[in-house]
This record gives structure tokens, C-alpha cells and sequence, in this order.
């Protein structure tokens, strides 16, 4: 089994490398958002914790937030003409439809179990879709984020059907990492020296003429000026 997984890493890996154009890449040296494949139970990764949910819901959670990432992602990212997210996700939605479906089955029955009330149930499951999606937004790191999903994007269009919850497994990782702050990573970034800042004098009378404010008539060489 880890031989399997470790092959599935790689070949993710390698296919985001063979299927992401050079000219979708925003920086000269792109940051590393690599991460270590996911089982569903940690923190942050999966937009609320389920609890007691079994193995077999925490893949399905894990199907349906790439899907919802990948959805963000080809809503957002078409900015760039060479970013494919847009094409593949509608070929995911095909390619996947059998998986797509079932794991949002199984994620309604969870929430339906853990409820009292179907109501109650398909309400908590509506909160869930809804604190899922607005999870990836990406403000502040549009272009890695657009960059990772356009990567993973194209690794699910070769991901064999039945899979796509190993590629989420692998992929969600490295998409929350793309949401953090990033920028380019092959020069370091130097704060330049702090600016001094002079404020008006508003409330010296010496900078007011007839009800006005006369700058000139309260910088630092006037007063000299006028103590001489």
C-alpha cells in the first residue's frame, strides 16, 4: 500500500509538472506549497471537523472540498488565458460524475446520522457546502492559489476514475498551503527604511492667515526665518 501511494505522489507530482504550461507561472522561483498527503482528521484541512465520522466519510469530505476548490478555482482563475482551471474542472465533472456523486451521498448520510432531525440534518449540511467553498478563498494569494489548482486540475484530468479521492487526499494540502501569503521566492524581499512623515501643525496659529492654512508659514525654515 505505501508503494501504491507513493507511486500516486509522484505521479501527481509529475503530472502537474508535464501539465502546467511555462507560461502560467507567476514567479521566476514559484513558492513551495508541498505537503504531506491528508487522511481527513487534521486540523484546517477539511473547513470544519466531522466528528466520528469513519474512514470512508472522511474521503468523501475530502472529495468534495477539492471539488469545491477546483469549482473556486474556475470561477477565479480566468484571469489567465493559459490557466486551464475553467475546461478542466467541467472535464472533472464528467470524467468523476460516478464519484462526485456518491461522496456527497455519503456526506449527506453523515450529517443525517449525527442529526436528530433530517431537517436539522440537511441544514447542517448546507453549512457545511457553504463554510467549504467560502474556505478557499484566496484575496491575498490569487496566483499561487490559481496556480496550484490549475496544476491539480490537470492531474485530475489523468487520474483514473475511482481515484479522484486519492488525488484529494494528495492535492488539499498543497491548495490550503497556496492560500497563505506568498511572493517571489528566488530574490528576498527588503522592507525599505522608514519614510519621515511630518504632519501638519493644524493647530499652531502661526500656520493660519485670515482662517487658512499657509504650510509655508510653519516649516521648520519659516520658524527660523522668523525667530531671526
Amino acid at each position: 500500500m505505501f508503494g501504491s501511494r507513493l507511486m500516486f505522489s509522484a505521479g501527481l507530482g509529475a503530472a502537474m509538472l508535464a501539465a502546467t504550461p511555462a507560461s502560467a507561472q507567476f514567479y521566476l522561483k514559484s513558492p513551495d506549497v508541498g505537503a504531506p498527503r491528508i487522511i481527513g482528521t487534521e486540523p484546517g484541512m477539511l473547513a470544519q471537523p466531522l466528528p466520528g465520522a469513519t474512514p470512508a466519510e472522511l474521503r468523501a469530505a475530502m472529495v468534495w472540498n477539492l471539488r469545491a476548490a477546483l469549482n473556486v478555482a474556475a470561477l477565479q482563475c480566468q484571469f489567465g488565458p493559459t490557466l486551464l482551471t475553467l475546461p478542466n474542472y467541467n472535464a472533472i465533472l464528467r470524467d468523476h460524475k460516478v464519484e462526485l456523486n456518491d461522496s456527497y451521498a455519503v456526506l449527506t448520510k453523515y450529517f443525517m446520522r449525527t442529526h436528530k432531525a433530517p431537517k436539522a440534518g440537511q441544514t447542517a449540511l448546507d453549512q457545511y457546502g457553504t463554510r467549504v467553498y467560502s474556505s478557499y478563498s484566496a484575496v491575498h494569494a490569487q496566483l499561487t492559489f490559481c496556480q496550484t489548482a490549475d496544476g491539480i486540475s490537470n492531474a485530475a484530468i489523468f487520474t483514473p476514475r475511482g481515484k479522484f479521492g486519492e488525488l484529494a487526499a494528495e492535492g488539499i494540502p498543497m491548495i490550503r498551503n497556496s492560500l497563505s501569503r506568498w511572493g517571489e521566492q528566488q530574490f528576498s524581499m527588503r522592507m525599505p527604511p522608514e519614510a519621515q512623515v511630518i504632519y501638519p501643525e493644524f493647530v499652531n496659529e502661526d500656520c493660519w492667515v485670515k482662517g487658512g492654512y499657509v504650510p509655508s508659514r510653519c516649516a521648520p525654515d519659516a520658524k527660523k526665518r522668523k525667530r531671526r
